[in-house]
């Protein structure tokens, strides 16, 4: 949902509002006021380089008046009281809540400490048994039970790779191959109670089963080292997929060998990833690829990684290496060592307050709640219901205080508030929260049952105060609100009634025909030659009709993969820039060059412009439908709410 959200609106960039006491109205939606400061928050995030014209202005206010109009609708129906629509935006309201629910000097210490640790790698093998975080106790039982038993077999002397891999070990599917193998990793790289473990064994021993949002696991730490640093590379890959057959593979590994050849003979790297490489998303940087290593979220495969990180000069380009994706050459950019502490200090706090981690620092900054709320306990006696009452039952999910607590006395009091902070609040709590408590004496499980909910309640009250303590919070707030009903009105009101309105989305298409038209187009077999020879080559064996494409490749490329490329297809001819600037003829044409490569195109039929079916331009109509819906519905809107606009305050916005 959160990519759904960032179409819409450009969500909080660290902006902070100037919030005054009495903050002007720019415009009113049905009566509600816009604030400026509101707007300017806004207006700000959709533009880096913000202009104060009244131009400029006139245009975003339009844009932001039918933002305003849609939201207007959606809360006028309804949709922010859709329950999966709440659910949702609670679950963002405690993600944006967390970064105000910590403690300072705790959360200072959580920075240094994965500043430590990205100076440091580790290597760890792992087994995972699956539980979900909401699992029955009987299922969380057997799922620990059976990582104990592996971690068993792992004392008794068997291997550790071997025990993941076998058909009873690890349930993480790359196990199969890697036996469990991470290989090398650094802060933030894997969730962080994973990270803590690991972390804190010692190379060489097996960690005690640990629990995380993907179940149990034990961890082998094989070995420790200083950051490598960060580093970016190129690389010309050709790939084998994943079910490729060994004659395939053998094609790919002698076309990697060829191209590196080329390399050590001295053509271009620019050249050859152009004409060879099947990375698709980096052939047009040259082969780069995103930065990887201590301190990024980006991880290779560590014969990937290895490979790279062994260059040692700019410029300087590996043999080829051999990974599960197929073969790669590689060409180091640039490498970086660790920077300092000063310099990563605030994008460390970023990826600390969004991290698990975070959550260490809540139990200091409840006691500083506490102290300065004045907190009262009140819960020794109040407690003696709960320690008489619970059963086996709740063991099973199946207590409840319903009908048995007849009491609502209070259980603590903060900020002079105690109707949250009572026994049928208690009461709930426990009925909820069941799942993973282990059968004690009763005194025990309440006792343990009342310091976790105290701490939830107390950050629950904190949270609910927060927007009127931090107007920047409560600013964020309302967009996320505002972005999950928009999303949801939209996919009703324009998105997903385009796909499902097929009558009119026909009728769309057959009014507005015209439109879709394709252009003059070759119906033909592309010969992409590595050199005008073997174009010429090419074109002497199509003159005999009985030869196909397939034969082609065969003869051209006997000696060399890279010899011959072939593409069969309907080309738009103005759409591709090897067959626009040249003329055609039905047949087998001339062999020409274009930007390095020749070409040979025989045409089986040259087609005139002329109107596309609708199976053919269904696409792009679904589209442009799309936005003649909501352009329609936006002007009903305009006719069923008020939009009031304050000029005055508007221009002045940049004063």
């Amino acid at each position: 949902m959160m990519k759904k959200i960032i179409v819409l609106l450009l969500i909080f960039t660290g902006v902070q509002s100037t919030f005054a006491q009495k903050d002007a109205v720019i415009m009113e939606i049905d009566g509600k006021p816009v604030t400026k400061s509101e707007f300017l928050q806004i207006y700000l995030k959709n533009n880096p380089n913000p202009k104060f014209d009244k131009a400029s202005l006139d245009e975003y206010v339009e844009m932001f008046t039918k933002f305003k109009l849609k939201v207007a609708e959606a809360e006028k129906l309804g949709y922010d009281t859709i329950p999966k629509l709440k659910k949702e935006l609670d679950g963002y309201r405690k993600q944006l809540a967390l970064p105000y629910l910590i403690d300072s000097v705790e959360n200072q210490a959580m920075v240094a400490q994965a500043y430590d640790r990205i100076k440091n790698e580790v290597r760890a093998s792992h087994m995972l048994i699956r539980v979900d975080a909401n699992a029955s106790p009987k299922d969380t039982l057997a799922a620990y039970n059976k990582i104990m038993a592996l971690k068993a077999r792992i004392e008794k002397g068997e291997d550790f790779a071997a025990v993941a891999k076998m058909k009873n070990g690890s349930e993480d599917p790359s196990a199969v191959s890697n036996g469990g193998d991470l290989g090398f990793f650094t802060a933030f790289q894997m969730v962080y109670p994973f990270e803590e473990k690991a972390y804190t064994t010692a190379i060489g021993q097996v960690s005690d089963p640990f629990r995380t949002r993907y179940g149990y696991h034990i961890v082998k730490v094989t070995d420790k080292r200083p950051s490598r640093g960060t580093i970016r590379v190129a690389h010309i890959m050709v790939s084998t997929g994943k079910d490729a057959t060994n004659e395939a593979k053998g094609n790919a590994e002698k076309k990697i060998n060829e191209i590196y050849d080329k390399l050590v003979a001295g053509e271009k790297w620019e050249t050859l990833v152009s004409l060879h490489s099947d990375d698709a998303n980096s052939v047009k940087k040259n082969g780069e690829l995103p930065a990887f290593g201590s301190g990024t979220t980006q991880r290779m495969v560590p014969a990937f990684e290895d490979a790279a990180f062994a260059l040692k000069e700019v410029g300087q380009y590996s043999k080829p290496v051999k990974t599960d994706f197929g073969y790669h050459i590689i060409k180091l950019l640039e490498w970086k060592e660790v920077s300092s502490f000063e310099s990563m200090k605030k994008e460390l706090q970023t990826k600390v307050n969004k991290d698990e981690r975070s959550k260490k620092t809540q139990d200091a900054f409840v006691s500083k709640l506490k102290a300065n709320y004045h907190y009262a306990y009140k819960g020794d006696k109040n407690l003696k219901w709960f320690n008489e009452h619970l059963d086996s039952t709740y063991y099973l999910g199946k207590w409840s205080a319903d009908g048995q607590l007849k009491s609502n006395k209070v259980m603590f009091e903060l900020n002079g508030v105690t109707a949250d902070f009572t026994q049928q609040e208690f009461a709930r709590y426990l009925e909820k929260n069941y799942r993973g408590i282990k059968r004690d004496e009763n005194k025990a499980v309440v006792a343990k049952q009342y310091k976790s909910w105290e701490k939830a309640a107390i950050l629950q009250y904190e949270e609910s105060v927060l927007p009127t303590k931090y107007p920047e919070y409560k600013a964020l707030l309302k967009e996320y609100h505002d972005g999950i009903i928009l999303y949801e009105i939209m996919q009703d009101r324009v998105w997903n009634k385009a796909v499902k309105d097929t009558a009119g989305l026909r009728a769309y298409f057959n009014a507005n025909q015209s439109k879709y038209t394709w252009q003059k187009r070759l119906d033909a077999t592309v010969y992409e030659c590595l050199n005008i020879d073997i174009a010429k080559s090419v074109s002497g064996m199509l003159k005999n009709d009985t030869i196909n494409s397939k034969h082609v490749l065969e003869v051209i490329n006997k000696d060399s993969e890279l010899n011959l490329k072939v593409k069969m297809n309907k080309f738009d001819i103005a759409q591709t820039p090897y067959l626009a600037t040249r003329n055609f003829s039905k047949g087998v044409n001339a062999a020409y060059e274009f930007e390095g490569k020749y070409y040979v195109v025989k045409v089986a039929a040259i087609l005139e412009p002329g109107m596309k079916e609708f199976s053919e331009a269904k696409g792009m109509a679904t589209s442009d439908y799309q936005n003649y819906l909501e352009a329609t519905w936006i002007e009903s809107l305009k006719n069923t709410h008020t939009v009031k606009v304050n000029q005055d305050v508007l221009y002045q916005i940049g004063n």
